[in-house]
């Protein structure tokens, strides 16, 4: 008897309108501030700065994006895309690490050059936009944290960070105000570009084992094969792939093979069991084929 199963759980966590709003202004605060760092680093002569005023329009991209996919995320499947847009997002991260990384490269060609020969900041300028970077990115971090979405919550994690990075330009510009450091400024913005390199290489490396369909992170092949045959009458398991649409949306196939013939009801409870464990190890979408041990199947390569 060989049945098919589908757990066609497509409900990828939908935002709903206060989300996209949250997402929404977040992204025009960041544009509207990184604009006006641009400004500001000219004004100020400061490198720390400009550095930052990269990172924020990284930040808008991540933003846009997000905000485009999440009104992309309410479209249904297709016959364009049968597993919906979920991956988009991916895609989305990918373009973003890539201009952070670009930007990176750009500020340390400048900053480099400021450690040999120092130039002059404007300090008491450096301390007012560090002061109205930590505002701005605050009050968009703590709209987004009071979301329900993931997507929301991740965002919010960002501009955490960028909180950080004005906080230490903030503490750069008192020291500047009261002592001699002609170093520090140039200094500091590597230091906050390398900070920006860890995350960029952990969330690039995280986003190309997505989309390159590599196994889960967090999941474990040999733990999922272990508790699928700690389920009464499984007897082997074979062709079993685990891949994520997103990070958080996983999708498993895998074939069951079963010593000995079970009714109609019987493989429905066989199946609803596995579909329990499944959901229990963090698998949304499964598909689950049922085969009997004399049962020759093509793709069995054991």
């Amino acid at each position: 008897m060989r049945s098919m199963e589908n757990n066609h759980n497509h409900n990828h966590h939908q935002e709903g309108p206060s989300g996209e709003k949250n997402v929404r202004l977040a992204f025009f605060l960041n544009v509207f501030f990184a604009l006006v760092e641009i400004a500001g680093s000219f004004l100020t002569n400061s490198v720390a700065i400009f550095s930052s005023a990269l990172h924020d329009l990284g930040d808008s991209l991540s933003l846009g994006l997000a905000w485009y996919f999440q009104r992309l995320s309410g479209r249904q499947r297709d016959q364009q895309f049968s597993f919906g847009y979920a991956r988009f997002s991916v895609l989305g991260a990918l373009i973003n690490s890539m201009v952070l990384l670009i930007g990176a490269v750009f500020i340390i060609s400048k900053a480099v050059p400021r450690i040999i020969d120092p130039e002059p900041i404007h300090t008491q300028g450096m301390f007012w936009f560090a002061l109205i970077g930590i505002t701005l990115n605050g009050i968009a971090a703590w709209r987004l944290k009071k979301g329900d979405s993931v997507n929301e919550k991740v965002i919010s994690l960002h501009l955490l960070e960028d909180v950080l990075g004005w906080a230490a330009v903030l503490t750069g510009s008192i020291v500047l105000m009261f002592r001699d450091v002609p170093g520090l400024d140039p200094i500091l913005s590597i230091l906050i570009t390398i900070y920006i390199l860890w995350n960029v290489f952990k969330n690039l490396k995280s986003a190309l084992r997505i989309f390159l369909q590599g196994t889960p992170e967090k999941s474990v092949v040999a733990d999922i094969e272990k508790q699928l045959l700690a389920i009464n009458d499984v007897t082997g398991i074979h062709d079993l792939h685990l891949w994520s649409m997103d990070g958080l949306y996983h999708v498993l196939s895998v074939h069951i093979t079963v010593a000995r013939d079970m009714t109609l009801h019987e493989t429905k409870k066989l199946k609803l069991a596995i579909r329990n464990r499944l959901d229990e190890l963090g698998i949304q979408h499964t598909t689950v084929e049922i085969e009997q041990e004399d049962e020759v199947c093509a793709l069995n390569d054991e």
